[in-house]
């Protein structure tokens, strides 16, 4: 079984390409399949009201300042797929009002994302279902019954898509994981089911989601967990990346194809030790 990974950079970026640059390289290097950035326009998303507010961020003294210092622009994202094409590695973008949606369309890009909270949001959700586009679809702080509706609109219009459990808290304590819903949301709705982790910890939850049949994970990759940024602290730092893809992609590889035979490896062994001795009844 092939595990699709995606390192969600997000905006741990903090506005900086050369951040994003260094963040890009670093998941190449380890071996993931792609990486993800998020796109908002900001006065869409978020009332004036609250982009006036006060909040201090190393942009200035309001929403606004912080929203704005964390979004890139179109060269920006140019430079970006330029990088990735030139390594070898997917990239994709989540978008967060319909906008954001046109905005990244524009490259063309192998698959699309539906972060969580935007399970709601029925004007984008039918711009990326009309796009006929792979999509994966992020479930969390959503019930099934609104899971159901998501589903059956993919379906409806004949978009692809892919499942990801997720819980959606910054960092997710690990006996929140809830990870046989992965088992469940497979059989309920006969599709892939990926899951996106926010968890501090490297790797076990991911690998226990890989052996309850994840087709995919994401995880979130930073520079330093120390760094400006609510995502931060429930990412991946970069010098732990090729350990985490190795653990989960061995796991993958050891979970085999489920069917018993005796392997080629083990003959030999059976040759030497195997004891036959019929029963006398």
């Amino acid at each position: 079984m092939s595990i699709f990974i995606i390192a969600e950079i997000g905006i741990n970026h903090n506005g900086d390409m050369a951040i994003a640059k260094q963040l890009i390289d670093a998941a190449s290097d380890a071996g993931f399949d792609a990486v993800k950035f998020q796109k908002r326009t900001i006065d869409k998303v978020y009332t004036r009201e609250f982009l006036d507010s006060f909040r201090e961020s190393p942009w200035g003294n309001t929403q606004r300042d912080q929203k704005l210092g964390l979004e890139l622009s179109f060269q920006n994202y140019k430079d970006i797929s330029l990088l990735c094409n030139n390594i070898n590695i997917q990239w994709s973008a989540s978008a967060w009002d319909t906008d954001s949606q046109e905005f990244i369309s524009q490259f063309n890009l192998p698959f699309n994302k539906v972060a969580s909270p935007m399970l709601g949001h029925k004007p984008l959700i039918e711009k990326i279902a009309l796009e006929g586009k792979y999509t994966f679809i992020s479930t969390g702080m959503s019930s099934i019954e609104e899971i159901d509706d998501i589903v059956n609109f993919f379906v409806k219009l004949n978009c692809p898509f892919e499942l990801m459990h997720c819980n959606s808290t910054y960092p997710m304590e690990e006996e929140d994981a809830n990870l046989l819903c992965i088992p469940m949301l497979m059989s309920r709705y006969n599709c892939k089911v990926g899951y996106s982790g926010h968890e501090t910890s490297l790797t076990r939850i991911c690998v226990a989601a890989v052996a309850l049949g994840a087709s995919s994970l994401e995880r979130h990759i930073t520079l330093d967990r120390s760094m400006y940024g609510s995502d931060q602290a429930a990412s991946i730092e970069t010098h732990s990346l090729r350990n985490f893809v190795s653990s989960v992609r061995n796991v993958s590889k050891a979970l085999g194809n489920g069917q018993k035979t005796i392997s080629d490896k083990e003959i030999a062994v059976r040759n030497k030790l195997r004891v036959n001795v019929d029963l006398k009844m």
